[in-house]
């Protein structure tokens, strides 16, 4: 986490352990993290986690919660397995929900000759192989779709699911 609203890795396992969250390990300076958690409702657990945050850091960053079998899921289901040795070209946005299909044609209009997108459910996959920084498509995906969301690298999402299956 970045930007005006910085929190440390170290800070972020402080929060999500005083939101009743065990086993908490975080990824690079990037905001993500594992944990265990008794609850099993996503929304009670993510206001909970909000809430810690707003409490410790005055501030309530949004939360994406994702269960290792969704994580799973979505590795399993990347419609560009050939990307997959160029990591860096390979992105997931895991939205906060399913979106219409209204945003779609917007986004089609938006790529570039080299990328590829494919909506499925709420995760957002985008072949970028001249990089995201410049991307129309990858910086509108959330306002074209109208659901917020959290875009990682395959590389990240690959060493999230690796620390969340041990």
């Amino acid at each position: 986490m970045g930007g005006r609203n910085m929190l440390s890795m170290k800070e972020l396992a402080a929060c999500l352990e005083s939101a009743n969250c065990r086993n908490v390990k975080t990824y690079i300076q990037s905001g993500n993290a594992v944990f265990r958690s008794v609850e099993s409702n996503a929304s009670v657990l993510s206001e909970r986690i909000v809430s810690a945050m707003r409490a410790t850091r005055g501030f309530g960053p949004q939360v994406v919660l994702l269960t290792v079998q969704a994580l799973e899921k979505a590795v399993a289901a990347n419609p560009f397995p050939e990307a997959e040795t160029a990591p860096k070209t390979l992105h997931l946005n895991f939205l906060a929900s399913v979106p219409g299909s209204a945003g779609v044609a917007a986004l089609a209009g938006l790529k570039a000759a080299s990328e590829r997108f494919v909506l499925d459910g709420a995760v957002f996959y985008l072949h970028a192989p001249e990089g995201i920084g410049r991307s129309k498509l990858a910086a509108a995906v959330e306002k074209c779709l109208g659901v917020s969301g959290t875009m990682r690298n395959w590389r990240t999402v690959c060493e999230i699911l690796k620390m969340a299956s041990t």
